[in-house]
């Protein structure tokens, strides 16, 4: 396994929604990792209307110290804009009362029972709880910041996020991808479309650490410098596109994105699946 440095937070964030000051350390570490972008053959560039069905709670929000898959990123940055886009439509058809599969594109999406963050440093405990809510478990996140080890530092690792995932499902569903370079090659992108329909397949979401600054198909940016932990529960156009539940913002708790976008969001960093 690799070692990474573990960097510890340089200041205490603000309310969510507002801008907080970046750690150099956090900048540091992820600086270039959204690099250019790659593009699949069959990547679908259209943002196709919402077919997503979550259930949405609105529970208290706060900042939080992201923490990234190898290390502790001391982040305090901005938060991800946006005007809340991202909901649902009706039309899609259900398979087995999990989810619904999008049989025109290719696609299927996992009921989550949506659940913000409580605090600053629970970004990696919250997308986990709304990871395991798709299979049907109902864990705190307190229970899961304390089998992960979560600090006011963060969480410490993607590794940390899969063994709880397997601990909590009493099986080694879980494995850790980890994308360590800064420019993520077009094989791993390809590869995590793969995870990501295998994955929400099977019934399980995926739990992915990004960092830097990444757009959704509604074209809203959303910014985590230091890190940031989020699930993918859902898929469409044959795995072109992700729907993501972000537990940072409840007021843009979910939103697609293209996977190849998501892939160069998760640079230097890794994921759950």
């Amino acid at each position: 396994m690799t070692t990474f440095t573990r960097f510890l937070p340089s200041s205490i964030g603000t309310p969510i929604l507002r801008k907080a000051a970046l750690t150099g350390a956090g900048l540091a570490f992820t600086a270039g990792a959204i690099a250019g972008p790659l593009t699949l053959a069959t990547e679908a560039h259209a943002a196709p209307a919402h077919t997503g069905n979550s259930t949405v709670v609105h529970t208290q929000d706060g900042n939080d110290n992201h923490g990234n898959g190898n290390d502790r990123g001391g982040d305090n940055g901005n938060r991800g804009t946006g005007d809340g886009r991202g909901g649902s439509k009706p039309g899609d058809t259900r398979d087995d009362g999990r989810g619904r599969d999008n049989h025109s594109g290719g696609g299927k999406e996992l009921n989550v029972n949506y659940e913000a963050q409580p605090n600053f440093y629970y970004c990696g405990p919250a997308a986990t709880r709304n990871a395991l809510s798709a299979d049907g478990h109902a864990i705190s996140v307190d229970d899961l910041a304390k089998e992960m080890g979560t600090t006011e530092a963060g969480t410490n690792s993607a590794e940390d996020i899969t063994r709880a995932l397997n601990k909590i499902l009493g099986a080694e569903k879980y494995h850790t991808t980890a994308l360590t370079s800064p420019d993520v090659k077009p094989e791993q992108a390809a590869q995590l479309q793969q995870d990501v329909k295998a994955t929400i397949d099977d019934n399980r979401a995926l739990v992915a650490n990004v960092a830097g600054t990444a757009t959704d198909t509604d074209g809203i940016t959303h910014s985590y410098e230091g890190g940031h932990y989020i699930a993918v529960h859902g898929y469409r156009g044959d795995g072109n596109q992700v729907k993501i539940a972000d537990s940072a913002n409840p007021n843009v708790a979910s939103y697609w994105m293209n996977t190849t976008d998501l892939a160069n969001w998760m640079a230097t960093r890794g994921y759950s699946h």
